[in-house]
């Protein structure tokens, strides 16, 4: 009764004890949902290995990212359709903002190494682009009529958007190991 034997139709394992409708490749006796070594969500696309990245204070970079994303989008798309004229270079940094920042929701979300690899080359350009639009907003005031999310380094956004493509590439390599 204890011995392993697999059925002739379905080629599943049985130990003897009546199955109770679970899936293929399901130990007999198993609640669909219940197994502790089952991953939740979907598998990573191309057959690499999921890496977890939203555990953890990748959870808060997820929730900080989304948060900047919406804010960044609903400023650029606001402005961009009623004063564009008045700013074009801010308004549109702005929405490259929201891009950036969607972007690395979607991949901090999504999971996996490709993944996590984009998502560390994409906080370094946001790095990059923020300290670019910081300089040049202190440098050359004139050049920015209006504010962008990136301006100042961020100071109208407590410094936020300089802070989180920090904490992003520093969590992001921890994730790697």
């Amino acid at each position: 009764m204890g011995e392993p034997t697999t059925g002739a139709k379905t080629g599943q394992r049985t130990t003897g004890r009546r199955t109770t409708g679970g899936q293929a490749g399901q130990r007999t006796g198993e609640n669909p949902g219940e197994g502790a070594d089952r991953a939740s969500g979907p598998e990573p696309v191309g057959g690499e290995s999921a890496t977890r990245l939203v555990r953890g204070p990748g959870l808060l970079l997820v929730w900080l990212y989304g948060v900047m994303s919406v804010g960044a989008v609903s400023r650029s798309v606001y402005q961009i359709a009623t004063e564009f004229e008045h700013a074009p270079l801010a308004y549109t940094l702005s929405a490259v903002a929201a891009v950036v920042y969607a972007f690395i929701t979607y991949t901090l979300v999504r999971g996996g190494e490709t993944a996590r690899k984009a998502a560390l080359v994409c906080c370094a350009a946001e790095l990059a682009g923020v300290l670019t639009v910081g300089t040049w907003t202190l440098a050359d005031p004139s050049a920015f009529p209006d504010a962008t999310v990136w301006s100042d380094y961020g100071m109208g956004y407590l410094f936020i958007p300089v802070l989180l493509p920090v904490t992003g590439i520093l969590w992001l390599r921890k994730a790697r190991r």
